[in-house]
């Protein structure tokens, strides 16, 4: 929580002795000047700043790879029942836990950032600044770094025999987000974070989202984090406060344009890079989305049908007008959850429940720089399930449309069933409810997605082609 008594005030007077006080000591007198200097430019005398978090230098260790076996967690023979309520609570997406071990395979030692600047062509490798959007080791798991971007082995001849799953898998490579398209996005936050930089010596800008969690397209927009100080803030007034200043700042810069607050509940500063055309949404101090992109990333990579499965299904919902959650349909977050949870709840299962079977690869209380490396060690899952990409896209609508009860029971991936709907008042009159990250929920009062799902499992059954419910020529990038 950012500090209530003095985190925001702007009382004239004793801006120079509090600014000096209150920057960390990794910062060089110059840049605490130039701070200064370059904040009070924007809003005038200044009397206190936010406490800021030094910035950290990636450093891999040597140390014997500590691998999973995918024997340890074969589908539906996971003991679920043993574990007590109480622990499933603890591996709630951000809920606070009894995880001891922190990450094993990286250190981190405190570097103050380089020196401020403006020009966008000092951002131009992704090492600029190192970051979660830097590279992560690969120690022989099943994700791959974010350097080595997003190799797809082979898929089983089962995977692609017919032509519904060959569809899918066409439009999945046709669509899914590139090693370049990154890159643009991963420049625009590099030069970005060198130019808040100057205003917040120490803030930090995370590439977060599909950008990075293996469920992007070429067409996604990017997902940004900007942390100055981490834990819960007031969105009300903080996160309003200093993305008013940012946007103040992207006034002034070159390659940024259109920027818009939006004073939501959480707050979004919306902007296009001039550069790239790519539109990117930043927020402030919304750590958890970092910490659920890596478990999401995880969960893409774990078994290879996640990806085109997801893919297809967020175009679908597209195509249909069910994805937009600004006009009460789904949003993509929630979308991937219910594509997740389904693939979870087979009678053989696709993919395992990795907040239960790996707790300490995503400890809630991590330190942030630390999460992408969390579950560099998990092997990609074993499934006895080697239903084909079509079966699984049609078995995701049967499911939704005629076996999930939407009226009794709340979606949960972290435990991996369904859970009973309670009278509370957060799923009151909700239709579509998805237990999501800490004590947030995801839920619509709309029933028009069910109605989608019916009708679209309905001729898919019959037809056995993608065209059918999303045509194929319309949906594929142009090149």
């Amino acid at each position: 929580m950012l500090p209530r008594g003095y985190v925001f005030s702007h009382k004239d007077g004793q801006s120079d002795h509090i600014f000096q006080h209150i920057l960390p000591h990794t910062v060089s007198q110059q840049r605490r000047i130039e701070a200064h200097l370059n904040v009070t430019n924007f809003i005038g005398p200044l009397m206190y700043v936010p406490r800021l978090i030094p910035t950290y230098q990636w450093t891999p260790v040597e140390q014997p790879d500590v691998s999973f076996s995918p024997n340890d967690v074969k589908g539906s023979n996971r003991k679920r029942d043993n574990h007590s309520q109480n622990d499933l609570k603890r591996q709630c997406f951000g809920s606070p836990g009894p995880h001891n071990q922190p990450a094993r395979n990286a250190i981190f030692t405190s570097q103050p950032a380089t020196g401020p600047g403006s020009s966008r062509e000092m951002c131009n490798s992704y090492s600029s600044i190192p970051t979660c959007s830097s590279a992560v080791s690969k120690t022989g798991g099943c994700v791959p770094s974010l350097r080595e971007g997003s190799h797809q082995s082979s898929f089983h001849p089962s995977s692609v025999s017919d032509k519904l799953s060959q569809q899918i898998l066409n439009l999945f490579h046709a669509c899914e987000q590139q090693n370049d398209d990154l890159e643009k996005k991963e420049q625009c936050r590099a030069a970005l974070q060198r130019d808040i930089q100057t205003i917040l010596p120490c803030a930090q800008v995370f590439l977060a989202g599909s950008s990075l969690n293996g469920f992007g397209s070429r067409s996604s927009d990017a997902d940004l984090c900007l942390v100055i100080e981490e834990g819960t803030v007031n969105h009300r007034t903080d996160a309003v406060y200093v993305l008013s200043l940012v946007r103040k700042l992207f006034y002034t810069l070159s390659y940024i344009e259109r920027p818009q607050l939006i004073r939501a509940k959480v707050p979004i500063l919306k902007f296009r890079d001039r550069v790239s055309g790519v539109e990117f949404d930043l927020n402030f101090n919304n750590t958890v989305g970092i910490r659920n992109t890596f478990l999401l990333r995880t969960y893409a990579y774990v078994e290879k049908r996640v990806r085109p499965i997801i893919l297809v299904i967020k175009k679908w919902a597209s195509h249909h007008r069910i994805n937009d959650a600004s006009r009460g349909t789904l949003s993509s977050y929630t979308l991937v959850l219910m594509v997740l949870h389904y693939l979870q709840t087979l009678p053989e299962p696709v993919i395992p429940c990795l907040q239960m079977d790996y707790p300490e690869c995503f400890n809630p209380t991590m330190d942030i720089h630390l999460v992408p490396s969390g579950p560099s060690n998990i092997l990609a899952f074993v499934s006895k399930n080697q239903s084909s990409l079509g079966d699984l896209l049609l078995g995701f609508l049967k499911y939704y449309a005629t076996v999930f009860k939407w009226d009794k029971h709340v979606i949960s991936v972290r435990e991996a069933k369904a859970l009973p709907k309670t009278s509370c008042r957060e799923w009151r009159d909700k239709f579509i409810c998805v237990e999501g990250k800490q004590s947030q929920h995801l839920c619509t009062s709309c029933t028009e997605t069910f109605i989608v799902h019916l009708q679209s499992y309905q001729v898919l059954q019959l037809r056995k082609d993608l065209n059918f419910i999303l045509p194929l020529k319309n949906t594929r990038p142009k090149r």
